[in-house]
This record gives structure tokens, sequence and C-alpha cells, in this order.
């Protein structure tokens, strides 16, 4: 009986070491081995040569200027919104992993998209979590238009690759890739090595006959993708579906995209039918109260390619304890608590002995620095107790020694917050407009200026 062989597989990087050790020598992370048992290849079974990803044929090498390009038609999911985060529609070919907690909607959402697309071309839905009929009450319920869709539950790779073969479909969904199997590695489901082989051979058949891969992922608790870092750099498009469960609205982000742009952001609302594509996700982040209160301030973010209105709330509170707390919701930590200096530096404004609490409204997340001047005038706001106007808008980046920076896309912006109502804005001096936008603009160059405006 041959030996069978075990390895031991980092989780972030996918590197393999001969032995357990609590660090992984390439990317330096600890705690991140998992033991992977190798079974011995088989004497009569011909090992077929490897190919790439992007399912090129081996040793083929052409000139740059030689390659055919062929127009690849996009073709539309139903959904202007996941039409927007994927950059235009699904290419064919392309290999898509869609992550999100339990119950954000992530296979309802799926099962909505194939059902339109069924009407149009072949499709097929994979599913190893749920049953068939599981999925057949899911799609009366929400009413959807079945006929057409071809369903199969199935957790082995090479039978649903077998499937796929012969039904040929232009859109397949694997729900999820951490329940299939392949038979040439021993180790469990799930597991670093089974993830990487499955979703590497799922991705050269999308590359190779050109059909349209949904891959459904897995988080863990932290809320990044289970599984080997390895499987962000085989997919083309990584998009993660959030939404806390006391709200009804989902936001749909793309970190990585290879055919649009990133950080685009979709936003939807869970109904008795299934999930709506909210058309103006402003409004929704805009329901403020009828009483106008301090502490409160809107601000114009950049959603990937489209401007977005967003209140931002902020608490200044005495501290009971020796060391001030400062918690940030939607925001990053440590960039508040370089602001809260920012502001006592250039600013006159002394917080340190007080608990600073800030909160974007609706649930949505702002990455960008563009939201610095507004934050710190929602903190003025409540450290003075003086409620802001309430058609104010807000936008800039303030730099460390107290200066206002442009941002990108600022007339469309005020443009935008015009669109909304809003007839007052404070913005860099770089973002001033030229001409006669309908609304007073008041440009910036440094944080005392912009206190002074207020």
């Amino acid at each position: 009986m041959a030996k069978q062989k075990t390895a031991f597989v980092c989780v972030d990087c996918g590197s393999e070491h001969n032995k357990w050790q609590g660090q992984c020598q390439d990317c330096g992370a600890w705690n991140t081995l998992s033991e992977l048992r190798l079974g011995p290849a088989s004497a009569n079974k011909a090992t077929p040569a490897r190919q790439g990803y992007a399912g090129s044929v081996a040793g083929e090498v052409q000139m740059l200027a030689n390659v055919s390009i062929e127009a690849l038609p996009r073709r539309s999911t139903g959904f202007e919104e996941f039409d927007r985060v994927l950059g235009g529609g699904l290419v064919p070919g392309s290999a898509i992993l869609i992550g999100g907690h339990p119950g954000a909607g992530k296979s309802t959402l799926l099962l909505q998209v194939l059902c339109r697309l069924a009407a149009q071309c072949e499709c097929l839905y994979a599913t190893g979590e749920e049953s068939l009929p599981q999925i057949a009450m899911r799609a009366k319920r929400l009413g959807l238009q079945a006929d057409t869709l071809k369903l199969c539950a199935e957790t082995s790779l090479e039978l649903l690759l077998g499937q796929a073969a012969k039904i040929k479909p232009k859109v397949l969904v694997v729900d999820s890739i951490q329940v299939l199997h392949s038979d040439d590695v021993s180790s469990a489901p799930g597991s670093v090595s089974q993830v990487r082989e499955c979703a590497a051979a799922l991705t050269r058949f999308a590359k190779e006959t050109g059909t349209v891969l949904l891959m459904v992922g897995h988080v863990t608790k932290d809320g990044g993708l289970a599984g080997p870092k390895v499987l962000e750099h085989i997919i083309d498009c990584s998009i993660m579906l959030e939404g806390s469960s006391d709200s009804r609205y989902r936001t749909l982000r793309g970190s990585k995209n290879r055919f649009g742009a990133v950080n685009e952001l979709g936003v939807f609302a869970m109904t008795e039918l299934g999930l709506k594509e909210v058309k103006n996700p402003s409004a929704i982040f805009l329901n403020r109260g009828d009483v106008v209160t301090s502490g409160s301030t809107v601000m114009v973010v950049w959603e990937g390619t489209r401007p977005l209105l967003v209140e931002i709330q902020a608490l200044v509170d005495s501290s009971g304890f020796g060391n001030p707390r400062r918690v940030a919701v939607g925001l990053e930590q440590n960039r508040l608590a370089m602001l809260l200096a920012v502001l006592h530096r250039h600013g006159g404004l002394q917080v340190g002995d007080q608990d600073v609490f800030v909160n974007v409204v609706g649930g949505v997340k702002v990455l960008e620095t563009g939201s610095d001047l507004a934050l710190l005038f929602a903190i003025v706001s409540s450290f003075r107790d003086r409620p802001l106007p309430e058609d104010l808008v807000v936008f800039g980046e303030v730099g460390l020694s107290g200066e206002i920076r442009p941002v990108p896309s600022g007339q469309e912006r005020l443009q935008e917050a015009r669109k909304h109502g809003f007839r007052r804005a404070i913005v860099p001096h770089g973002n001033a407009p030229r001409g006669d936008l309908g609304m007073t603009v008041i440009g910036v160059k440094t944080l005392a200026e912009a206190l002074e405006a207020i």
C-alpha cells in the first residue's frame, strides 16, 4: 500500500511547507497553515498536461499585434445595479465570485438572474447546499418564470463538468464552491486544496468554452472570503453582497473587476418578491428626521462611477474614563484619530477628553478621503451643539497641515447635490465651480477657513 503524503498549505498565500510551523515563510502570516493530505498518484493513469487558468494552449507563443480581438458582447443580468457593479454586464468566459454573510441574499439574487437569462440562452444552476425542491419552492414564492431554467444537485466536480459539457450552458452558477470536491484530491470539501483545484478547473472550463461562471463563496466570521487567497487571483471579478439583519437594504460592492471599475456600488432592497434594485440610492440614505439636530451633515462620496449622498452623524460627549473612546462605524478608525489631531492643531478645538462616536447612516462603508471635511463638521456641530443648515452639503480631503485638498469629480458631486435640493455647499477651493450651478458654493483652502464658513 502506497504511503500517504501530507503537506501544510498556507490559507492566505497558498504556499506549501513540509511540516507545520507557526508562521508562513512566504507571506509572514501566523497560524495559517492547514494540513493537506496528498493521495498517491495512480500508476496506470496518465497525468494530463496542466493547462493555464486562461485555457491557453501549452507552448503556444503569439505576437501581441497578431492576437485576434473579437467583440465579446456583454449579456445583461436584468438588473441595472448588478450590471453596474460588473462593469456593464456579464462577459463570456469570465469567472465571477459572489460572497456574503448567510442570509444576505446571494442565492436569491442568482436565482432571479438565471430565471431571466434562461429565457434568452441556455443556463444551468448547480446547487450543492440546497435540494431541488427547496429551490423550486423559492422560485414559486418569488413568482419567477422557471420554465426554461435547468437545475442539478451535484457536489462532485467531475460529474458537474460532465453535465456542463453535455448541456453547454452560456451561464453556469455553482452554489457554492466550498461544497465541491474533486476525486483527484483526498482532502475534505472546503479545504484549501479542494477549493483551489475546483475553482481552477471551473475557471479553465469557463475560459475554454466561453461560459459565464458565477460561483458563490462563503465568508469567515471576520467578513472575508473563506478559502485560500489564491482563489481571488484566479477569478476575474470578486463581489461582496453586504447587509445587516435589521435592514432590508443590501449593497453589492465589487472589490476586483477585470472588466470594469472597482469599488462600484449597487443597492438592492429585500422584499417578499426577492431583491429589488434601488435606482436612486441617495434618497434612502438621506432619510433625515423632521427635527434638525446637531452632529449631522451630508457629504457626497464617489462610489465607482457615480456620486452618492450620504448622511454622517457624530456624537461628542464627556468621557467618564481616563481613556476617551473613539468609535467609527462605516469609517476607518485610524483616520478618525488622525483627523481629531488635525482639528486640535489647526482648528483650535480640543476634544482629547471627550468620547467621539461617528456613524455613516444606512450601513454604507465610506472608503475615500473625500469625507474628511464632512466628518469634522459633524464633530464640531456636536461639540458646540449647533445644528448645521439643512440644505448644506460638504466634501473635501483634509491634510495633516490643515489644508483642504480637492477630490476627483467635484462638478458631478455638486450637480448630484443640487438635484436633491441642496442649495449650499462647502468644498475645496480646487473644486469650486467656475460657472453658476444654481447653488451657493464656498471654496476653502484651509481648515480654519472652513470652520469660519459655518
